[in-house]
């Protein structure tokens, strides 16, 4: 691929990978859960995950935010004692924690059929899911590029769409799972670019053209991180 490619700027490490994705937790929820819909302000987001429950939102839209905040914290300390793997346990025992109270079926492959709003793409039948999960895998495991290898994992997750719901922010916990593992810190996508998501990934589900999705991934990376990352032996 001709994708630009940040990590060469960047050397991995993955102590300051962890600290710097850690600092940012309440930003990434904050663009989760605004991505989603749901209209927190970032106070308000970090006013929540210290334990104050806020006025004026709904008690379904405030836990959508806690499970965002724990299924982070569940992701840090797999990579932190290298329990993290790209596998459907690891992925299922982390979609149970991110869309408790949210979905269907909470933790496991969807036992049912799923369309996606605004596209007439169908998502794969749910009897094929477990070998769309190993086409997926085989697929990645031919990627070198660490960074297109773990974009490849977000939007195969969320086009054959897995699960009932979360499916994006589940692809995006594994992508950001596979980083962190190789000492890079976590790729948002901030809200502010919430349209340009959107209508990328519209065409991406019609298409399965992965390109001009990670062209706007590798344009997500916080420039400030690769500064960070670039000069840590200077």
């Amino acid at each position: 691929m001709t994708t630009p490619n940040p990590v060469d700027a960047m050397q991995p490490n993955l102590d300051l990978a962890l600290l710097l994705s850690r600092r940012q937790l309440t930003e990434l929820v904050y663009d989760a859960v605004n991505l989603e819909g749901i209209n927190f302000t970032l106070p308000e987001v970090q006013t929540l995950l210290d334990g104050v429950t806020i006025g004026g939102h709904k008690l379904s839209d405030q836990t959508i935010a806690l499970n965002q905040a724990e299924a982070w914290d569940y992701l840090f300390k797999a990579i932190e004692n290298s329990s993290f793997t790209v596998d459907k346990t690891f992925a299922c025992n982390l979609h149970a924690i991110a869309s408790k109270e949210e979905t269907l079926e909470s933790g496991k492959f969807r036992s049912g059929n799923v369309t996606i709003a605004g596209t007439d793409y169908m998502p794969p039948k749910a009897e094929t899911l477990d070998d769309e999960w190993l086409q997926m895998i085989n697929h990645i495991s031919n990627i070198n590029n660490i960074f297109e290898r773990a974009f490849a994992v977000f939007l195969q997750m969320a086009r054959n769409q897995f699960f009932y719901d979360v499916n994006k922010r589940m692809g995006r916990f594994m992508m950001n799972g596979i980083l962190l593992q190789a000492g890079y810190p976590v790729i948002n996508v901030p809200v502010k670019r919430k349209l340009e998501f959107n209508e990328n990934m519209l065409t991406f589900y019609e298409s399965n053209d992965m390109q001009p999705m990670m062209t706007f991934l590798f344009s997500c990376i916080d420039p400030r991180i690769v500064e960070i990352m670039s000069q840590q032996n200077d």
